[in-house]
């Protein structure tokens, strides 16, 4: 009865094992330094509420505009460095673009 209780015990673990997620083990951590940022920080970006004409008139016309699409309608602006996202006629966001 032991051999048969011990048989047991080790077939329930290998089975537990088995199912067991290993994707922790594979996992690799990233580190982005904040910092690394803070040399384009100084760059003067399209503020919320401006309008597409006020954005126009001080950053020119877009390398490429986007949209609109959806309800409210959204549309995006990308120059060089930056993209604007506009609902309707505002500017709701602009993001840096990433530099390698």
């Amino acid at each position: 009865m032991t051999v048969k209780r011990a048989l047991t015990g080790t077939l329930a673990t290998a089975i537990l094992l088995t199912l067991t997620p290993v994707s922790g083990v594979f996992a690799e951590e990233l580190r982005v330094p904040v910092g690394s940022q803070a040399d384009r920080s100084q760059e003067k970006l399209p503020r919320t509420g401006l309008t597409q004409a006020s954005v126009r008139a001080s950053w020119g016309q877009p390398a490429k505009a986007e949209g609109p699409v959806g309800q409210p309608p959204i549309s995006q602006w990308h120059y060089d460095s930056f993209v604007v996202y506009f609902e309707n006629d505002r500017v709701i966001h602009s993001v840096l673009k990433h530099q390698r």
